[in-house]
């Protein structure tokens, strides 16, 4: 090869190694803005919305800043100590303490119409049975109380290649309970998640999930979903509340309800 040749084939590598570069420092100073503004709409609806003595779910390294007039106590269900074990990837970060050890799904341990507000960021996703645990926000949140949820939009997330979860399989968890559906969420998260090639492989590792009771994305939704799901809980099953907003926010939509005033939450696990 001539050495002009050479040469001009190394200035080419430089340069698109150099514009490659570029770009994907031009993709993080973006990524660094647009989390940033995430921040802003999530401290902008909790300053407009919050107030009071409340709850927060599975806060961990990131709680929500809150704002004059509202603090909450962090409820997770693992302690302190337990959540730094669990979570060695976060362990070092600075955590909340743990005030109240309870399933967020249940809530068992707190009184019906105590906090203010419930915040549950990022949590929704992971539970079994969605309607029965906003149930239980509202059972526990007064009259005219906030329910605050970031839920992801799994356009943006690893779960993009997974499909959206109908309401109707919702409804079925919440009318006959989510074991019947377990298996195959672990399946969709070896499958598309955790991409196993082989259907031997998916097998084994959805059945080692689902003996070991790991802690996943159980549902996905995207921002229409999400609010047509908090429509049909008003619509079928009578829940009290308002949705006061629906925020596309980065890779998540902030949706913010507020329980109607005089009108108590179911308290039981029986639909209305």
């Amino acid at each position: 090869m001539p050495l002009f040749q050479s040469r001009a084939r190394r200035q080419k590598r430089a340069e698109d190694a150099a514009r490659q570069k570029e770009r994907e420092q031009r993709y993080r100073s973006e990524r660094d803005q647009w989390k940033l503004i995430a921040k802003r709409v999530r401290d902008f609806a909790s300053r407009r919305y919050l107030r009071g003595q409340g709850i927060e779910i599975g806060a961990l390294h990131r709680p929500l800043a809150l704002y004059e007039g509202a603090t909450a106590k962090y409820v997770d269900r693992l302690s302190t100590e337990d959540v730094r074990r669990y979570y060695p990837d976060v362990g070092d970060k600075p955590q909340v303490n743990v005030d109240i050890v309870d399933d967020a799904e249940t809530l068992a341990t707190i009184a019906d119409e105590s906090v203010a507000f419930v915040i549950a960021n990022h949590m929704l996703e992971h539970t079994r049975n969605p309607i029965a645990t906003v149930r239980n926000f509202l059972r526990v949140t007064e009259p005219g109380g906030i329910l605050f949820m970031a839920i992801p939009d799994k356009r943006y997330t690893f779960d993009i290649d997974r499909n959206v979860t109908p309401f109707a399989h919702i409804r079925e968890d919440y009318l006959h309970g989510p074991e019947r559906s377990d298996r195959q969420h672990y399946e969709e998260w070896a499958r598309f998640v955790r991409k196993f090639g082989s259907e031997e492989e998916i097998q084994l590792q959805a059945e080692k999930m689902l003996g070991e009771r790991q802690n996943i994305h159980f549902h996905v939704w995207t921002y229409p979903e999400i609010v047509e799901m908090f429509a049909s809980m008003r619509r079928e099953f009578g829940f009290p509340f308002d949705i006061e907003a629906a925020i596309i926010n980065d890779d998540e939509v902030v949706t913010v309800l507020r329980k109607d005033r005089g009108t108590p939450a179911p308290n039981d696990g029986s639909p209305r």
